[in-house]
């Protein structure tokens, strides 16, 4: 049996996962074939509308020589009992017993590791899915470094799993904050103001941008808190708290609504007694929302 190395986990919803990843191991073909070999390997199967829970609310995780063939799997990592891969479940028999479950549904219901887990299996995979061709060349590429790198036959190119980074934002002026909404989301929800990291930013002027394209305020003081992968499909959600610094609030971008929050009033919201919404528990932009309320 491995001994697998404890780390602290984040406490944000999908920043739980703990598995040795082994990323030193994967250009080593041998001891890859040898993983894959193993009887006590196992599968994660990541279907296109979500991924199987088993009814004890686990990663349903089966033995990976129980499966028929299917696109090469992606090494994820080691637990104690052994090797751990992700695989493409398209066209796959499903577990038995097992619930086909969306990943929020999953984030909710799951143990932090194993939403940590889930959320690890499905990003890798849905990068595979939607990078099967060389960006360079176009020509299809093979999987290498055990899931990790798709490498073209054809230029040499080799492209990597990518990860967006998203700033996300609660700002502050004194006793109050400043939230929006989005046309899309069910009525009566507000939560922090967020966008994509741009080529050439830095985390903090990204946040000083977004927040202002947005609502026209600008803000000092930025101060990250912690941070959640978000596999929807492929971003990083980098939180961060910022101090109003100017301006009043109006609609600019992408928002339906915007406005500032009093700390009673968001009280209020947490403890369901207005008609406005906050996130879930499962999302950063909560955290970072009930993190302000505690200062």
């Amino acid at each position: 049996m491995r001994t697998v190395r404890r780390v602290a986990a984040g406490s944000n919803t999908f920043a739980g996962v703990r598995l040795d990843r082994a990323g030193m191991r994967r250009t080593d073909e041998r001891w890859l074939a040898e993983r894959l070999a193993e009887p006590a390997a196992r599968a994660l199967l990541v279907a296109p509308e979500g991924i199987y829970v088993s009814a004890d609310s686990r990663p349903a995780l089966v033995p990976l020589s129980s499966l028929p063939p299917l696109d090469e799997p992606v090494l994820l990592g080691l637990d104690a009992d052994g090797a751990v891969f992700a695989v493409n479940a398209d066209g796959a028999e499903p577990p038995p017993g097992a619930t086909l479950m969306g990943l929020r549904d999953a984030g909710a219901l799951l143990s932090a590791e194993d939403a940590g887990l889930l959320a690890y299996g499905t990003a890798i995979v849905n990068w595979h899915r939607a990078h099967p061709h060389c960006a360079r060349c176009g020509a299809r590429t093979l999987v290498a470094e055990a899931g990790f790198v798709r490498r073209c036959p054809n230029c040499g190119a080799e492209h990597h799993p990518r990860t967006d980074p998203v700033v996300i934002m609660v700002v502050h002026d004194g006793d109050r904050v400043l939230l929006g909404r989005q046309p899309t989301w069910p009525e009566g929800r507000y939560s922090a103001l967020a966008g994509f990291v741009e080529p050439g930013e830095s985390l903090e002027e990204a946040v000083a941008r977004e927040v202002q394209e947005e609502t026209s305020v600008q803000v000092e003081d930025v101060v990250y808190r912690s941070s959640q992968p978000w596999p929807f499909p492929a971003s990083l959600m980098l939180g961060f708290h910022a101090r109003h610094a100017g301006g009043e609030p109006r609609v600019c971008a992408e928002l339906d609504d915007v406005r500032w929050f009093e700390r009673s009033e968001l009280e209020a919201v947490v403890r369901g007694e207005t008609d406005f919404h906050l996130p879930p528990p499962l999302a950063i932009a909560r955290r970072l929302i009930d993190e302000w309320l505690r200062v």
